[in-house]
């Protein structure tokens, strides 16, 4: 069965906080209270953002500051209801969505019209 949903991505500094813990770490369990299908943080290895300033992960560099992705994919009632509060969570980064197809998401059933 497909079902529509929505990808949330979140990027963030791996040295931004949010109440004494690492942001990304922070927004995993924030996600799992709001019953969030499943979460998935990466870390990227080289990059950039808003403020221009280059960022990578080569071993000689001592503090490098990387971006960390922040994504899931849930039912697009979900996602949407959940976008303001995690706005004020995140004091600066990228908060974006993606209108996705699921087509499948273990070994349940998707039916958006009640929960995942």
């Amino acid at each position: 069965m497909l079902e529509k949903g929505k990808l949330l991505k979140i990027y963030v500094s791996e040295n931004e906080k949010f109440q004494k813990k690492p942001l990304y770490l922070y927004l995993v369990h924030w996600l799992r209270e709001k019953d969030i299908g499943g979460v998935t943080v990466s870390r990227g290895i080289l990059g950039y953002g808003h403020d221009r300033m280059l960022r990578s992960a080569r071993i000689l560099e001592l503090s490098s500051d990387l971006p960390m992705i922040i994504e899931t994919i849930d039912c697009s009632s979900k996602i949407e209801a959940i976008i303001p509060e995690l706005s004020k969570i995140v004091p600066k980064g990228l908060v974006f969505t993606v209108d996705v197809d699921i087509h499948k998401y273990g070994s349940i059933e998707i039916n958006c019209d009640k929960s995942f």
